[in-house]
């Protein structure tokens, strides 16, 4: 769909940066004062400050003092993997010496510590369970450890239900009695900052004798983990992910993490938030879309580059098989969307709920967002369970102002058993109905949606900084905005806009555009489109042309030369 393009409204009007471009994109930010700028772990809110953490440290200790046996249950995605490596490796530095993991499986087991997990967990003999970015809504799983008098630990980020687990102890920022400042956290912050606590407590205790494991050699799986995870880069997050960036562009990180940047062919020293989330993080991905995000883990904490560059190998070729099917399934999306009333009636407020029974079930999550970004509509899709299940799971994903986890609540208590499970975010969830409840479900999930949007909201919008002036038009200024960052969600990187002469057009790898301009300072460009319209472009009748763009350098045989970086591209008749 066409979508408005807009420029960011400023916010504050306090002074944040001596440099007027600089000042002008945090002030359309929202940031309030320099202090909100600082990136040193000195300005991270206390471990303390999260509740329960005590109670959990207090878990830990117990079980340290004895040497049992410690089972990490992970999720099957980037912030799972990550969260589960970091306390895997953090508790072994810690003097722990019995721990193990386990992955759910995606296709026969699902999502988080349900019961098959939970059975898993006590033939491996273990005497506490700690869940990892899962476990909040694990009622279940919990209460059969429990009655085998196993303790539980949950660390998890997703909103909870009314009614909370029976575990032991649970750290979640989004706990209605949990007054840490940053709700914003991804599963591998909570256990960062739950290592953070142990070591405090042990060093109080005296346990180290002058070994103290330096924790912030973490920081490179915080910082691939949150931004995996498309969580708000609040002043907090933004923190992790700049000290991990920082560690990893040093060459101070995971072999894994090194693996995985070679075969993706990226610079590790001028690594940015977008390869983490556009090169690293789908590759990684990869494993628990297709196979078992146990993969994903024995790549994060191997030690050995040879290892770690076989299994980034594995997981390279995994990541290449999810873009065949999601290209597949994209296709045949497009069909069933052509057809649907909620996007050939402009006046009707609908989403978009997919279903095709041969659908892969890991890929579904990246076809809902793929959907999403084209018609700017919250969408569903649905794959089957297992090849002889009644049920289908489906992946939801939402636009800004509409809360894809309070739509789904809002249908469960309108539609009692429609939905049999649901959990997520706000952009973000994943819920489970049976099959022969598909159309009932459609009905449903517009009907909700109408009462809780407007039309004016499914505009798509794509806001930008405004447009540069022609001193700003040079190799320094994209430097800066790198160095400005981190950028991300709820943070975006600049994005600028302006008129432009085309005057070349070309295919790229039969699927992106490059293209040759001018700006209105006479000074030529060379600008890319990535995965353009192949319907739409090239098109030589575009002369003159408002375009949406980020500044990017581009490095090629040794040469380095602004370029930009297309996002939207609208013809403009005349340029003055």
């Amino acid at each position: 769909m066409k979508k408005l393009i807009q420029q960011r409204p400023q916010l504050t009007s306090e002074t944040l940066s001596d440099n007027p471009l600089l000042n002008r994109l945090y002030q359309s930010r929202g940031v309030k004062s320099p202090t909100e700028l600082e990136r040193g772990l000195a300005f991270l809110h206390r471990p303390q400050q999260l509740a329960n953490i005590e109670q959990a440290v207090d878990l830990l200790l117990e079980i340290r003092q004895t040497q049992g046996r410690i089972v990490i249950v992970g999720d099957f995605d980037a912030d799972g993997a990550t969260s589960t490596a970091l306390t895997l490796i953090g508790l072994r530095q810690l003097g722990f010496e019995r721990v193990d993991y386990l992955i759910p499986d995606r296709f026969s087991q699902g999502y988080g510590l349900s019961v098959a997990v939970a059975e898993m967990v006590l033939a491996k003999g273990a005497d506490l369970v700690l869940t990892v970015d899962n476990g909040i809504s694990s009622f279940e799983g919990i209460d059969l450890l429990k009655a085998n008098d196993l303790k539980v630990l949950v660390t998890d980020h997703h909103l909870p239900a009314e009614k909370l687990p029976n575990a032991d102890a649970m750290i979640n920022p989004n706990l209605p009695a949990c007054s840490f400042p940053s709700k914003s956290l991804a599963g591998v912050g909570v256990a960062f900052y739950l290592m953070l606590a142990l070591r405090g407590r042990m060093r109080e205790q005296g346990y180290f004798n002058g070994n103290e494991p330096n924790l912030a050699d973490l920081l490179d799986l915080v910082a691939l983990g949150t931004v995996a995870d498309v969580v708000p880069l609040d002043q907090n997050n933004r923190i992790l992910v700049f000290q991990g960036l920082q560690r990893i562009q040093a060459g101070h990180c995971r072999a894994g993490i090194k693996a995985l940047a070679e075969i993706s062919k990226r610079d590790l020293a001028r690594l940015q938030t977008a390869d983490l989330g556009f090169a690293i993080a789908p590759r990684l991905n990869a494993a628990g879309r297709l196979e078992n995000m146990s993969l994903g883990v024995e790549l994060l904490i191997a030690e050995n580059m040879d290892i770690a560059r076989q299994l980034a190998f594995e997981l390279d070729s995994l990541n290449q098989t999810r873009k065949e099917f999601e290209q597949e399934m994209k296709t045949e999306a497009l069909a069933i969307c052509a057809k649907l009333p909620a996007l050939t009636d402009k006046e009707r407020v609908g989403g978009v709920v997919l279903y095709q029974s041969d659908w892969h079930q890991g890929v579904i999550g990246i076809l809902a967002s793929r959907i999403k970004d084209q018609f700017h509509r919250p969408a569903i899709a649905f794959a089957q369970e297992s090849d002889e299940s009644e049920f289908l799971k489906g992946s939801a994903r939402s636009i800004e102002g509409l809360h894809m986890r309070d739509l789904l609540e809002r249908i469960d208590t309108a539609y009692p058993n429609l939905i049999l499970k649901f959990g997520g975010h706000a952009m973000a969830a994943g819920l489970t109905i049976h099959q022969d409840d598909f159309l009932k479900f459609q009905t449903a999930f517009d009907k909700t949606m109408a009462e809780m949007i407007s039309p004016e909201q499914l505009q798509g919008v794509v806001y930008t900084d405004g447009e540069l002036t022609a001193s700003e038009f040079q190799l320094d200024t994209a430097r800066l905005l790198q160095q400005a960052g981190p950028w991300g969600q709820h943070f975006p990187e600049p994005v600028f806009e302006g008129k432009f002469k085309i005057l070349q057009q070309r295919l790229l790898a039969e699927k992106h555009l490059k293209l040759l301009v001018e700006n209105e300072y006479g000074m030529l460009l060379d600008a890319i489109w990535f995965n353009v319209d192949l319907r739409q472009y090239p098109d030589l009748s575009i002369k003159n042309a408002r375009i949406v763009y980020k500044l990017d350098i581009n490095e090629f045989r040794g040469n380095v030369n602004l370029q930009l970086f297309v996002l939207e591209m609208e013809d403009f008749p005349i340029i003055s």
